[in-house]
């Protein structure tokens, strides 16, 4: 038997409808350019600010249109859940599509939070907690397609689907793969060779332009150190065999707050 939807509860489908394509839209995108801003790939397309200031954009509208598409099934007349079936998932006869939006949206919250945080509590670990993020975008993306499979929407939606979806596939899997295999692939340049003399560097930070995001750390962790307080501590004169980390940690971090000059190796 066919139940008629109210016009109340249409105008709230479509609005659901629609905030949670543009959730999906932003989100992939986000991811894209949350991995270019991570890896530096076209910095020199672009520039590290704006990609930092797009991902930051996107991941906003992302999660703004995830919750209102969330909101807006309580203001449903006919099949409203629970206001605590948006936060705990499977409870109260959840399903389990909906239990991977609403875990997918928390990661991407806990990801926000995090980073917003860096500076303080997360200063340390906020980097390792950001990449949840890459974790919720996926589950988003299974509620999504599994979503429209429910509704009907596949062959509507799934071109456009499908689009969105596979560049943030690739660069993630990139995102994640080892530096010589992506040569050997063709996907990036090799490192020039490095010349006979010099093969020292020196290091000198920008602490007024240092923001403290640690992803020096995460590629020369025996030369950049991130205190509990939350000031950088490095090795000015760092050994010559951590001259491709010291180098590979100007570029990624995301303030150009880090200068390498290349010295004569010491003795």
């Amino acid at each position: 038997m066919v139940h008629a939807v109210s016009e109340h509860d249409a105008g709230v489908w479509d609005v659901a409808t629609l905030s949670g394509r543009l959730a999906y839209v932003a989100m992939c995108l986000a991811a894209c350019w949350g991995v270019l801003t991570a890896t530096g790939w076209v910095r020199r397309i672009t520039g590290r600010s704006a990609l930092r200031v797009t991902h930051q954009a996107l991941a906003t509208f992302a999660v703004v249109m995830a919750g209102s598409h969330a909101v807006s099934f309580l203001l449903l007349d006919n099949g409203s859940p629970a206001a605590y079936q948006l936060v705990v998932p499977l409870v109260g006869g959840g399903e389990v599509r909906h239990a991977l939006g609403v875990v997918g949206l928390e990661l991407v919250l806990a990801a926000s939070v995090t980073a917003a945080l860096r500076r303080t509590a997360f200063h340390r670990d906020w980097l390792r907690l950001h990449r949840l993020a890459y974790v919720g975008v996926w589950l988003g993306a299974m509620h999504a397609w599994l979503g429209a499979s429910a509704s009907g929407h596949v062959a509507v939606v799934w071109l456009g689907g499908i689009t969105v979806l596979m560049p943030a596939v690739t660069l993630t899997v990139l995102r994640f793969l080892p530096p010589p295999l992506l040569v050997r692939l063709g996907l990036v340049e090799a490192d020039p060779p490095a010349r006979p003399e010099p093969t020292g560097v020196r290091v000198a930070v920008d602490h007024d332009r240092c923001g403290h995001y640690a992803l020096c750390q995460a590629q020369a962790p025996k030369v950049f150190r991130l205190l509990e307080d939350g000031r950088l501590r490095y090795a000015r004169n760092p050994d010559a065999d951590q001259a491709p980390q010291v180098r590979a940690a100007a570029r990624v971090c995301p303030m150009r707050a880090i200068r390498v000059d290349a010295v004569q190796a010491r003795p």
